[in-house]
C-alpha cells in the first residue's frame, strides 16, 4: 500500500499567510524527496567484465583454454592480451557517450524565493516541497510545477513545447518546469518536484531511451561467417585424419591455429579508431560528437525528422503580409503596431512590429511612448498612448474579435475582415489587428497583419541536399496542421502533413507505414516524437532526429542519431549524440558523407579478412591434408594477426569517396566476394608452394618450410589490402600515405624475419622472399583484380530494407 501523501495547501486558494512551517518539512521531505532527478550510475565494474560476455571475446576465452590444454603458455599470455586489450577499448568508448542527466541536475541547481515560516527567503531550488509558495518574476527559472495563486505572467515554453510564441498563464494555470518567465509577476503554490513534473517526466523519457547499437550486430556477423568458414574446413580435416586413422588429439594444434586466424581481433578496435578519427575530422566541420557511433550510424540513416521551431525556421517571429484597411497604408499599420509595442519586454509579437518599422525607417524619435499596458489575457491587447508633437492618440494592437468589438465594427464588415483573417490562418499565418483612437473618439480599424515563425534562408537548399543523398525528411512540429503544410512546403519537405492524434488512432503496425507516406506530423507532444523515432526504427528505418528543446531530448536520445543544433538546451545536447555548433543545418551532411567514407574503409577491412581468413584456413588445412604437417605454427599465426589485422587499422586513414546512398552492412555479399578472392588465392598459394616444394627443395619435414609459407600468407595479405581498398580497379586510387607507409614498414619486416630467421623462424635466402613477393605481386594486382571487379558488389541500394548482417 503506498504511504499516504502528506497534506498539500491548496493552490487554488489565496497563499497561505505563513506558507509551509518547519513542522511539516521533515514529514514532506520523506515523502518527496529533493527536487532533482538523481541519475542512475552504472557499475564500472560490470560494464567491464560483459567485455569478456560475447561472440569474439568466448572465442579468445576457448583460445586460451585449448593454448594451456597443448602447454602453449606463451600463446596463452599473448591471446589473453588480446581480450584484456579489446575490453579496454570497448569499455573507454562507452564512457564517451555524454550524459543527458547530469546536463538537468545542473539546470535544477538555481535559487528560487519561498514563503516559509512567514518568512520570504532564497533558497537553493533543489530543497523545494509540494507546498511550498513561491514568488516568480520576469527572467526567473521555473523549477518545479507551479499552480498560480496570485498575478499573471507570461512564459516562454519553447523548451518544453516547441511553441514560438510566448503563452499567458493566469491564476489557476500550472507553470511547468523549466519553462522562463518572459513578463509579469505572481505567487504560486508548488504542486509537483523532481521526477514528477513535466518536466523530469520528460527526462526520465531521456534515461529509458535506448539507441540501437549497430556495430555489435556487424562484429557478430562477421565472426559467424568466420567461424562458419573455419568450422566447415575443420570438419573436411577431422574427416580425412579419421579415415588416414590419426587420433582426435592431433588434430588439435590444428584447431587453434584455424581459431587464431580467424577471429576479427582488430575489428572491435578499427570501428573505434575510425569512429575517433571521424569525429576529429567533424570537430573542424563545426560537429561535435558524444557517441562515438555517431558517424556510423549517420552513414547508414535513411530517415531524418526534423523539429521545425529554430530548426527549418528561424525561431523569430517576423511580419509578411499586411492588410490596411480603408484611408490607412501598409506604413500605418506597421508604424502604429509597432508603437503599440515595447521592446523591453522582448515579446516575440512585440520585436516583429518593431523590426518591420525599423527597417522601413517608419519610427524616429518625435514618436514618445507616454504609457504602456502590456498583452492582457482579458482584453487580448496590448495599448499605448504615443505622443507625437503636440497630438496625442491612443494605439491598440490584439486579436481581431478583441479590436472589431471595440471599433464597433457591424456584422457585414466583421465577416469581412474575419474571412481574411481565416484565409491567412489556412496558410499558416498568425494574424494580428492594429487600431487607433483620438480623443474621446471610437478606436479605428487600420488594418491586419499577418505573422510567420519564417523559414530559414538555407532550409530548402539542405531539404534538397538530403533527399539527394537518399535520406528521406520528415518534418515533426506541435504547430497546427495549415502552419506545418506552409512551412513544410516552403522549404521543400512536402505537404503531405498527418496530425498527431490521427497516428495514435492507427493501428500500430500501420504507424511506420503512415509516417513512410507522409512528410511530417502537426500537433506533436514530447512523447509523441519519442513514439514516432521508435515506430520508424521497428519499421527497419536507421533514423536521425534534429531538436534543440528539452521536449526532444526523448527523441534524441532514442534516434541512431540525435542531432542537437546550436541554441539547443543543455539537456538536449546532453541526450544527442551529435551537436552543431554553427547555426542551422548545412552541417549535418557532413557526420552523412564522413560516416560513409568511414563505412567504406570498414568494409575493406571485413573483405580483406574475409578472404585472408579463407586462404589461411584453406591453405593449412590442404597442406595439413597433403604433407602430413603444420606448415605454420600457432606462434607464427599470431605474428600474422598483429601484422596484418593490427596494422589494417591505418585503413581508417585511407582515401576513399562516399557513396550518394544510405550505407547498408551487407555482410552475406562481403562473405561472397571475400570467399571468391579468397579460393583464388589459395590455388595461388598452392601453386607457390608447389614451385617451393620442386625448385627451392623445402622438404616436408624442413624448418625452412614453416619460413617460407609465413612469407606467402603475409605478403598476400598485405597485397590484397591494396586489391580490395578500391571497388574498382587498384590504380583509380591512391591509398593515405599513412596506409601506405604502414604496410610497406610491414613488408620489411616479414623480409627482414625471413632473411635473416629472426623471433624462431628458421632464414632461407633472399631470392626465394624476392620469389615470393614477385609472385604474390602479380597475381595480386593482375588475376586476382580482375577477378575482384568482376564479382565486385553492386552500390548499397536506396530505401529502408534493415542492415543485411
Amino acid at each position: 500500500m503506498s504511504p499516504k501523501t502528506p497534506a498539500v495547501p491548496s493552490p487554488s486558494a489565496s497563499p497561505p499567510a505563513k506558507g509551509l512551517v518547519q513542522s511539516d518539512l521533515a514529514s514532506l521531505r520523506a515523502q518527496f524527496g529533493y527536487n532533482e532527478v538523481l541519475e542512475k550510475k552504472p557499475n564500472p565494474v560490470l560494464l567491464f567484465a560483459k567485455k569478456f560476455w560475447g561472440l569474439t571475446a568466448w572465442l579468445l576465452e576457448i583460445i586460451i583454454g585449448l593454448s594451456w590444454f597443448l602447454h602453449k603458455f606463451a600463446d596463452v599470455y599473448t591471446v589473453l592480451g588480446l581480450l584484456i586489450f579489446n575490453a579496454v577499448i570497448g569499455f573507454t568508448q562507452e564512457h564517451n557517450a555524454a550524459k543527458a542527466v547530469a546536463a538537468l541536475k545542473k539546470k535544477l541547481q538555481i535559487n528560487v524565493k519561498l514563503l516559509r515560516d512567514g518568512q520570504w527567503t532564497t533558497r537553493a531550488a533543489r530543497e523545494l516541497l509540494p507546498g511550498d509558495v513561491v514568488r516568480v518574476r520576469s527572467g526567473d527559472f521555473v523549477p518545479a510545477d507551479v499552480q498560480l495563486t496570485q498575478g499573471a505572467v507570461r512564459l516562454d515554453q519553447a523548451a518544453l513545447t516547441g511553441e514560438s510564441g510566448a503563452v499567458a498563464k493566469k491564476v489557476g494555470d500550472t507553470l511547468y518546469s523549466g519553462s522562463i518567465v518572459t513578463k509579469g509577476e505572481a505567487t504560486g503554490t508548488v504542486t509537483l518536484t523532481g521526477p514528477r513534473t513535466y518536466y523530469g517526466k520528460t527526462i526520465a523519457l531521456v534515461n529509458t531511451a535506448q539507441p540501437q547499437s549497430h556495430i555489435e550486430a556487424v562484429v557478430g556477423s562477421v565472426t559467424r561467417w568466420l567461424l562458419a568458414i573455419v568450422g566447415t574446413l575443420l570438419a573436411v580435416a577431422l574427416g580425412v585424419a579419421v579415415s588416414k586413422g590419426l587420433h582426435v588429439l592431433q588434430l588439435m594444434p590444428l584447431l587453434l591455429v584455424l581459431l587464431l586466424g580467424a577471429v576479427p581481433v582488430a575489428l572491435g578496435a578499427l570501428f573505434t579508431v575510425s569512429m575517433a578519427l571521424a569525429s576529429r575530422q567533424l570537430v573542424a566541420q563545426g560537429v561535435l560528437v558524444t557517441r562515438l557511433s555517431a558517424p556510423d550510424d549517420a552513414a547508414s540513416m535513411d530517415v531524418l525528422c526534423v523539429d521545425k521551431t529554430g530548426t527549418l525556421t528561424l525561431n523569430q517571429l517576423t511580419v509578411g503580409t499586411v492588410q490596411p484597411a480603408d484611408g490607412f497604408g501598409a506604413d500605418d499599420v506597421l508604424r502604429l503596431g509597432a508603437l503599440a509595442s515595447q521592446e523591453a519586454d522582448h515579446d516575440a509579437i512585440d520585436l516583429a512590429f518593431i523590426a518591420a518599422a525599423r527597417q522601413k525607417s517608419l519610427l524616429d524619435s518625435t514618436f514618445v511612448q507616454k504609457t504602456f499596458v502590456p498583452f492582457d489575457p482579458q482584453t487580448r491587447r496590448t495599448e499605448a498612448q504615443i505622443q507625437h508633437g503636440p497630438a496625442t492618440f491612443l494605439v491598440l494592437k490584439g486579436a481581431f474579435a478583441s479590436l472589431a468589438a471595440a471599433c464597433g465594427l457591424d456584422a457585414a464588415a466583421t465577416a469581412a475582415w474575419a474571412a481574411k483573417v481565416a484565409a491567412a490562418a489556412r496558410q499558416g499565418y498568425r494574424t494580428l489587428a492594429v487600431a487607433t483612437a483620438t480623443g474621446a473618439a471610437p478606436p479605428r480599424l487600420v488594418g491586419l497583419a499577418d505573422l510567420h515563425d519564417a523559414p530559414r534562408p538555407d532550409s530548402r537548399q539542405l531539404v534538397q541536399e538530403l533527399k539527394s543523398l537518399g535520406v528521406a525528411v520528415k518534418m515533426l512540429t506541435g504547430d497546427a496542421r495549415p502552419i506545418a503544410i506552409q512551412i513544410a512546403t516552403a522549404v521543400g519537405v512536402g505537404g503531405a502533413i498527418i496530425q498527431a492524434a490521427d497516428l495514435k488512432k492507427a493501428d500500430p503496425a500501420q504507424v511506420a507505414a503512415l509516417l513512410e507516406k507522409n512528410d511530417g506530423v502537426a500537433g506533436v507532444y514530447p512523447e509523441d516524437k519519442y513514439d514516432i523515432v521508435k515506430a520508424l526504427q521497428a519499421g527497419s528505418h536507421i533514423v536521425g532526429m534534429t531538436g534543440d528543446g528539452v521536449n526532444d531530448a526523448p527523441a534524441l536520445k532514442q534516434a541512431e542519431v540525435g542531432i542537437a543544433v546550436r541554441s539547443a538546451t543543455d539537456v538536449a545536447k546532453g541526450a544527442a549524440s551529435v551537436v552543431l555548433t554553427q547555426d542551422g543545418l548545412v552541417s549535418i551532411l557532413e557526420p552523412i558523407k564522413v560516416g560513409r567514407m568511414m563505412f567504406e574503409r570498414i568494409n575493406t577491412w571485413i573483405l580483406n579478412k574475409l578472404a585472408r581468413t579463407i586462404l589461411k584456413t584453406c591453405f593449412v588445412v590442404g597442406a595439413f591434408l597433403v604433407l602430413g604437417k603444420f606448415v605454420i605454427s600457432a606462434a607464427a599465426m599470431l605474428l600474422l594477426i598483429f601484422m596484418t589485422d593490427f596494422v589494417k587499422i591505418s585503413l581508417a586513414t585511407d582515401h576513399v569517396q562516399w557513396a550518394p546512398q544510405p550505407a547498408r552492412w551487407n555482410i552475406r555479399g562481403l562473405a561472397k566476394t571475400g570467399i571468391v578472392i579468397g579460393l583464388a588465392m589459395t590455388l595461388e598459394a598452392f601453386g607457390l608452394l608447389y614451385l617451393g616444394l620442386r625448385y627451392f627443395r623445402l622438404g616436408a619435414g624442413s624448418a625452412a618450410l614453416s619460413t617460407f609459407c609465413f612469407e606467402l600468407l603475409l605478403f598476400f595479405a598485405l597485397f590484397s589490402i591494396f586489391v580490395v581498398r578500391e571497388k574498382s580497379h587498384f590504380w583509380h586510387s591512391a591509398p593515405s600515405r599513412t596506409l601506405l607507409l604502414l604496410l610497406l614498414a610491414d613488408m620489411v619486416l616479414g623480409l627482414a624475419l625471413a632473411t635473416f630467421g629472426l623471433l624462431g623462424f628458421q632464414a632461407i635466402p633472399l631470392t626465394q622472399s624476392v620469389a615470393v613477393i614477385a609472385y604474390t605481386a602479380v597475381c595480386s594486382f593482375v588475376i586476382n583484380d580482375l577477378l575482384k571487379v568482376a564479382v565486385s558488389r553492386p552500390a548499397p541500394a536506396a530505401g529502408p530494407p534493415p542492415p543485411a548482417v
